[in-house]
């Protein structure tokens, strides 16, 4: 009982209050913004927008799982763009199938496969016309992976910069398995053009707000499974391992196995966000797993404050917003930007923008 009374609170007042302002946000004033207030009035919420806040809510997700595995344990993995495309291509495979004969060669096979002259569907697209089975792979795929690939890395105790740049190998590998045409995946294109999901059209005004309210709370469900996860015991063992991993080991714990269900968790959430986020941007290829893609999900973690839960997701939509503003005004010194961002980060806020966020408010207070 004194354990239970001494672990702290998931969230304090002002925590549940700013989560429920932020469901409130999401499930009520995005639908009635775009749905209800006319196009034209100055309250009105284009499509643009909806689609650009779904986009964010799955890239902070990815950024969520980068802190669990990076800022709480000390993992540093350049490799979570592999686990985000594999979700989003589960995704995209069901997607595809729902195209039926709408589309440009009118045929039950997709385009990409009908242009290759394929005259049957590769086994692996067995299940892709059940919505259901493509969701379980959504999880198991990537989970899978991650784990048989967490299994070896960890028990060879391999760390650091070296675990750094496996996991970018491994990404580099499936990215250029995916490139060829033969995999079935679509090549260099990848998939597109989708139709509907579950019977319903993608370009409805409905559906598009029903994908970004469910990015929204599925982020928000993750953020809480995190923060429980970080303030239980499990939690305290996972930062130790970060902070002295010999000692740990020499406590008697084993921290293979707590590293490799954090890395399989953080896979799943990066899958998760992968398969939300395909249908709301229309478009899944090879390019989602680059070295680039994964490289920016741990600069959001880093420029948001890594180690804090919210600092990440704060970070992932700093960075984005700041991606969407600079290409179009500066397209070629966005790349240049963010290196300087990451840099003077790095180097002046180690606790990125929440951190900066804290200091000031003690400067203020005092």
């Amino acid at each position: 009982m004194r354990e239970l009374a001494a672990r702290p609170a998931l969230l304090g007042p002002r925590g549940w209050a700013l989560l429920l302002a932020a469901v409130l946000g999401l499930t009520v004033m995005v639908p009635v913004l775009h749905l209800l207030v006319p196009a034209g009035h100055a309250l009105h919420l284009p499509e643009f927008y909806v689609t650009l806040l779904g986009k964010f809510l799955c890239y902070a997700l990815c950024a969520l799982a980068i802190d669990l595995i990076w800022g709480i344990t000390g993992i540093l993995s350049l490799g979570h763009g592999l686990f985000f495309a594999l979700g989003g291509y589960a995704m995209g495979m069901y997607l595809m199938r729902q195209i039926g004969r709408e589309g440009q060669y009118q045929s039950d096979l997709p385009d990409f496969m009908v242009f290759l002259n394929w005259k049957e569907l590769p086994w692996h697209w067995a299940w892709s016309d059940s919505l259901a089975l493509q969701l379980l792979l959504v999880l198991l795929v990537p989970g899978a992976l991650a784990w048989v690939f967490g299994y070896f890395a960890f028990r060879s105790r391999i760390q650091g910069v070296y675990f750094s740049i496996i996991t970018q190998a491994l990404t580099v590998a499936a990215m250029l398995l995916f490139f060829r045409n033969e995999t079935g995946f679509g090549g260099n294109n990848g998939f597109t053009d989708f139709k509907r999901l579950a019977g319903f059209a993608l370009n409805e005004p409905g559906m598009r707000v029903v994908l970004c309210v469910l990015s929204g709370w599925v982020l928000m469900a993750c953020f809480l499974l995190a923060r429980a996860l970080v303030q239980s015991p499990y939690g305290r063992v996972l930062q130790a391992i970060r902070d002295a991993e010999g000692r740990v080991r020499f406590c008697g714990y084993d921290p293979v196995a707590y590293k490799l269900s954090v890395w399989v968790l953080s896979a799943l959430m990066c899958a998760v966000a992968g398969a939300l986020y395909v249908p709301q941007v229309g478009i899944i290829n090879p390019s989602e797993m680059s070295p680039a893609a994964s490289i920016e999900m741990a600069i959001w973690a880093a420029v948001g404050g890594r180690g804090t839960l919210i600092g990440p997701i704060v970070g992932a939509f700093f960075v984005n917003g700041g991606k969407s503003v600079f290409t179009v005004w500066l397209p070629e010194a966005w790349l240049y930007l963010l290196g300087t961002l990451f840099i003077a980060v790095t180097l002046f806020l180690p606790q990125g923008l929440v951190g900066l966020f804290a200091q000031v408010r003690k400067k203020v207070r005092r």
